[in-house]
């Protein structure tokens, strides 16, 4: 579950990290008045689910309160990465001198926490992990001791964050243990001119087991601002919209994965995560295969199933219904492992689907999906 930057900011708030003061609204008439409240000047910011929004015109100055209610006029509606913007926060801004970045995430390989830091904070942080990755400290934490003065006096020694972002790690940890956070986030956490340490941005994604314990916030985040994602949730299947080319199914959220991970490493991009779980029934691979197929930046599809309980002979016969049912017009890319895959791939050999493409291998399956994608 993934909370709007606004909340995030509202869990920092609660549990001591400073922010700069904000309001929300979806009307530019209001964002006027907020702008007023707040002093005039302003940072007018899309609350969107997704990152990318400064480079996408989602974050601007607005000098005063008429500039203010322009430029909530400009983004409310835009569009982000495929996210419709219905609100915008407006938020005092800061004299900053200095930009950091710090985080917690779960990291299940290790069964531990990661916190990932840096004094390179900002809209390049990503640019900056990818080119000098020695520039981003990562320091895991037992979750048992979790994250102590101590601890985040280490994080931020290894990172070069100044002294004073010690008590702000602390307090992130408790926003990540309390609010029952796999992830928590701030980019950038800023020190001012005068020596203030605020956090400017957020991200928190809150962990669904949990959500029994965190009943404060409703059904809202059940809600999808990706129409696919609605279609997918209303049909019961577990789907996240990409930005690529290539669409993903596959039985199990691992062998899901790392399909994403070869198909990138073919040098195409995944347009989708698609778990169809164990069963692969034919409604099911009807159902999966009507979303991505839906979806106008597919250029081709990847189905990846290992058979285990569910034989790749059944899982054939589903996709070989499901085809008759959802009528494709882009290629698919078939692998079938696993249980009775001999049988599976001599049904679709038997159906001779002329826009159904076998490989035997995921890599191989992989590069075939990625050379169709980028020939449509």
């Amino acid at each position: 579950m993934d909370l709007y930057e606004h909340q995030a900011r509202q869990l920092f708030e609660e549990h001591g990290i400073v922010v700069p003061r904000a309001e929300v609204t979806d009307s530019p008439a209001r964002a006027r008045r907020i702008a007023r409240a707040l002093g005039g000047r302003v940072v007018v910011k899309a609350q969107v689910k997704t990152g990318g929004r400064g480079k996408a015109g989602g974050v601007k100055m607005a000098a005063d309160p008429a500039a203010a209610e322009l430029t909530a006029r400009q983004i409310l509606g835009m569009d982000i990465k495929g996210h419709p913007v219905g609100t915008v926060m407006l938020a005092q801004p800061v004299d900053i001198e200095s930009e950091f970045y710090v985080s917690y995430v779960l990291d299940r390989a290790a069964g531990r926490f990661l916190a990932i830091a840096s004094a390179e904070g900002g809209m390049e942080i990503e640019e900056v992990a990818a080119t000098r990755p020695e520039a981003v400290a990562r320091v895991h934490i037992d979750p048992v001791e979790g994250v102590t003065s101590a601890k985040a006096s280490e994080i931020a020694e290894a990172a070069g964050l100044p002294p004073r972002t010690v008590d702000v790690l602390v307090r992130l940890w408790q926003v990540l243990v309390r609010e029952d956070a796999l992830l928590v986030e701030v980019n950038p956490l800023v020190r001012t001119a005068q020596g203030q340490i605020l956090a400017l941005d957020g991200k928190v994604t809150l962990d669904d087991n949990a959500r029994f314990r965190q009943a404060r916030w409703g059904t809202q985040n059940t809600t999808h601002d990706d129409p696919l994602e609605a279609a997918a949730a209303a049909k019961g299947l577990n789907y996240v919209k990409l930005d690529g080319e290539v669409g993903v199914i596959g039985n199990g959220a691992g062998l899901v994965m790392s399909t994403l991970d070869v198909v990138a490493g073919c040098g195409a991009r995944p347009a989708n995560f698609l778990d169809i779980g164990g069963g692969a029934s034919a409604q099911i691979m009807a159902d999966g295969l009507s979303v991505v197929l839906s979806d106008p930046a597919v250029k081709s599809v990847l189905v990846n199933v290992f058979g285990g309980i569910t034989a790749c002979d059944a899982v054939a016969d589903g996709i070989v219904r499901a085809l008759e049912t959802v009528r494709p017009t882009k290629p698919l890319v078939v692998r079938l492992d696993g249980n009775n895959a001999a049988r599976g791939r001599a049904v679709l050999d038997g159906h001779a689907h002329p826009l159904v493409h076998q490989a035997t291998t995921m890599d191989g399956a992989a590069r075939e999906a990625a050379r169709l994608a980028h020939a449509a």
